[in-house]
């Protein structure tokens, strides 16, 4: 056992890193945007299908391209300088405010080992030799929705502390109070991207937001237990693999890329099941002589891998597999990071009989050999055989698919255009047991719009100075006929025409303008214009199909207005129903 810690302590002790092991948050889109603009301009190389990157990275990617500056463009230059200004720690230095033009006036430093400022509100540390890094800064915004169906504000607040340790191990941590007011617009039922939340308060839809984790890393890779947001596949409008609408949940992950051209990722995941498990249960005291049970959630985890290869610089494929597993506790046997889960899952349920667990593999790949086109493609198999791409056989595999494009650069400098398609067939993320849902907190894992959908997704994209960023997109969703997962029917269900009679629909107009005004304080304006309406089918409801459901949980089929008024109160909050304008303007501080 000595021996073995001692090996152990070797590894974790080697390496030349200075640098924090921290994921910097996927909702600090313009950073991210940034670097895959570089990407696509060919100034460097990134594995975009797997995110959040850790500040370490986005940081060596920063220095990259300032090794490279003859390829930048003026304004490139300029959000060069200004992001590096926020990876300063991570580059063994201190930031230096006097860029925004507040010379000394708003910050106390001794531009080596400490900065307090308050532009960016922010406190810096870091000991002569490095050993030690920390940051500490306050989180605070608010959003405001305007349009005819009346104002919705959206407020936050709280902190973020990020510490690294003798270069070996990070810690961080964050705290958002949030709180909506005003009608409802954010439902795991809901097609739309908006992030999820599970309100602690429902009347005035207040939730707490704590992410964190600790992380051991070295140059070959990193073992960290922490809860954040994820996001697997490449996309700009939203992953059909794991996007990160769901909120945040606890992981214990490992990444590790020992060499240039191959990098492997790993988690294994304690997921919110929203499902009461009726044989568990806490006996309270509750009045004289009497008892009352609270019932449990039933326990439900996820096991989840992705290999990733580079043969050549620009150009990434990834394939990998996961497990949604519902068990009393974790079981070991998903902890192997190099596993084929589907057959591990047959080892454990098939000599006694019982339902398999629910298993997914998928694929991902991206391209960015033509300097300022990035092509990229992923798909989402939830559940495949050979058999039903005959075309004698009138049942599909239940899966998800996704290709999109941006072209940025030529011919107009900052000028980018970006296309999405994705389709995704009935049943996909679904399963007859609730439980083993593709799902946390009853939001679908994969792509919002769920089973039997499509959406096109375009959008003109410019940046004419330093921070500023104007967007002009449209999105159109589309659900066509809803079915539920029920496995006495399955084959017939798979058997019907996929993306047959629309039931759902939405465009969206949008035009958006955002501006960092120093780092991670962003002022944002939003016009947007929708049209969600739904529609009644006009053939008989087959075996399965969702035409409506009584309070007791007995189904209906409903017909006319009655089935379209059905549709649009399920997937569309009555603030976005019908056509709207609506305005939203914003500022935070952080995220």
């Amino acid at each position: 056992m000595k021996r073995l810690v001692h090996i152990v302590s070797a590894i974790l002790l080697v390496g030349t890193l200075s640098a924090q092991n921290i994921p910097e948050a996927l909702e600090y889109t313009q950073i991210y945007d940034y670097l895959d603009e570089l990407a696509t301009d060919g100034v460097i190389h990134i594995n975009s299908a797997l995110k959040p990157f850790n500040r370490n990275t986005i940081a060596a990617l920063l220095r990259e391209a300032q090794q490279k500056d003859s390829l930048l463009n003026q304004r490139q230059r300029d959000d060069l300088v200004f992001y590096m200004q926020d990876f300063a720690l991570e580059l063994d230095t201190m930031p230096d405010y006097r860029l925004y033009g507040f010379e000394n006036k708003a910050q106390w430093t001794d531009r080596r080992t400490f900065n307090l400022s308050l532009v960016e509100p922010a406190f810096h540390y870091r000991t002569d030799n490095s050993n030690f890094k920390m940051m500490l800064k306050p989180i605070l915004g608010m959003d405001i929705y305007a349009s005819k169906k009346g104002v919705i504000t959206k407020r936050w607040y709280g902190a973020e502390i990020q510490m690294d340790i003798v270069n070996h191990v990070s810690v961080w941590g964050s705290l958002r109070d949030n709180s909506w007011s005003g009608p409802l617009i954010v439902d795991a039922q809901y097609l739309n991207n908006m992030p999820g939340s599970q309100f602690t308060v429902v009347k005035t839809h207040d939730f707490s937001d704590s992410r964190g984790g600790i992380s051991v890393y070295d140059w070959w890779g990193s073992i960290s237990l922490q809860r954040e947001k994820i996001r697997w596949g490449d996309a700009y409008h939203a992953s059909n693999i794991i996007s990160d609408r769901a909120p945040a949940f606890p992981m214990l992950s490992l990444n590790i890329k020992p060499c240039r051209w191959f990098e492997f990722n790993y988690f294994h995941a304690w997921l919110v099941s929203n499902e009461l498990d009726s044989t568990y249960y806490y006996t309270e005291t509750f009045t004289e002589g009497g008892t009352k049970r609270h019932y449990r959630p039933a326990g439900k985890y996820m096991a989840a891998n992705m290999f990733t290869f580079s043969p050549i610089r620009q150009l990434s494929f990834s394939f990998g597999n996961s497990i949604v597993y519902a068990e009393r506790s974790p079981q070991a046997i998903y902890f192997i990071p190099i596993a084929f889960f589907k057959s591990l899952d047959h080892l454990m349920t098939k000599g006694l009989g019982t339902e398999n667990q629910n298993s997914q593999m998928f694929f991902t790949i991206s391209t960015r050999n033509l300097k300022h086109l990035h092509v990229y493609g992923s798909v989402f198999v939830d559940e495949f055989k050979l058999a039903r791409l005959k075309k004698s056989n009138p049942e599909h595999n239940i899966v998800s698919w996704l290709v999109g494009f941006n072209w940025s650069g030529w011919p107009v400098t900052s000028l980018s255009l970006k296309g999405e398609f994705q389709r995704t067939n009935s049943l996909t993320y679904d399963h007859s047991i609730p439980t083993l849902t593709y799902a946390s907190n009853s939001y679908n894992l994969g792509h919002y719009m769920g089973g039997n959908s499509q959406t096109i997704f375009a959008e003109l994209q410019y940046k004419p100075v330093r921070g500023l960023s104007l967007k002009i997109n449209y999105t159109c969703d589309t659900k066509y006929n809803v079915y539920d997962y029920i496995r006495s029917i399955n084959s017939e269900i798979i058997a019907y025409k996929p993306f047959d009679e629309r039931a759902w629909q939405n465009d969206i107009f949008g035009f958006d303008a955002t501006y960092e005004i120093f780092n991670n304080c962003y002022a944002v304006i939003n016009f947007q214009y929708n049209n969600a309406r739904a529609f009644t089918p006009s053939s008989e409801r087959k075996a399965g199909e969702d035409r409506g459901w009584n309070a007791d949980g007995t189904s209906l089929n409903l017909g006319g207005d009655e089935l379209a008024t059905y549709y649009l109160n399920k997937f569309t909050p009555v603030y976005y129903q019908g056509k709207n304008f609506t305005f939203m303007c914003g500022l935070s501080f952080s995220f």
